[in-house]
């Protein structure tokens, strides 16, 4: 059995998923979104999504985090928030044992739909269809994140890293 975080981050909402695989068979253990207020500050925001994070990977347990990689921005400022998100995010499951692994957008969407350039409704389609849920997960950054996971799950073995067990 292995058990896989990913997180789609934004300092105004991220998406979170914990994805188990027992063989080839995948469940969702857990998924959603924290969500901050416009009106909390910065650090604000990065101290809830840690401790959020923190209380997901102690429910659950999770070897792994699955992240999506840097992204260029033409808005320097949302580039350098993301960053920062981004940042607390990988210290957090570096501080709970978790490894980390980056995907890009390519990667997520051709691991879960077959097709690098899918559109999001293709990813919520298949995402939902691989993880035997009764609708799409909600909302779309939470959706993005079982992604994310399911992902890591799919590349064990075959992406040039170590293996999960």
């Amino acid at each position: 059995m292995t058990v896989v975080l990913g997180v789609d981050s934004g300092s105004l909402c991220t998406g979170f998923g914990v994805v188990e695989a027992r063989g080839s068979s995948y469940r969702a253990l857990e998924f959603g979104a924290i969500r901050n207020p416009g009106t909390a500050t910065h650090p604000e925001r990065l101290g809830k999504i840690h401790e959020a994070l923190r209380e997901v990977i102690a429910r659950h347990g999770p070897e792994l985090l699955a992240i999506e990689g840097v992204f260029v921005s033409k808005n320097a400022q949302s580039a350098l928030k993301l960053g920062q998100v981004r940042g607390a995010v990988m210290v957090t499951a570096l501080q709970a044992g978790l490894e980390v692994r980056e995907y890009s957008p390519a990667e997520v969407k051709m691991a879960v739909t077959g097709y690098g350039r899918a559109e999001k409704q293709q990813v919520q389609t298949m995402v939902r269809a691989i993880l035997g849920l009764p609708s799409a997960p909600q909302p779309h950054d939470a959706a993005d994140a079982l992604a994310l996971a399911i992902c890591a799950l799919n590349r064990r073995g075959w992406d040039g890293r170590t293996a999960l067990p």
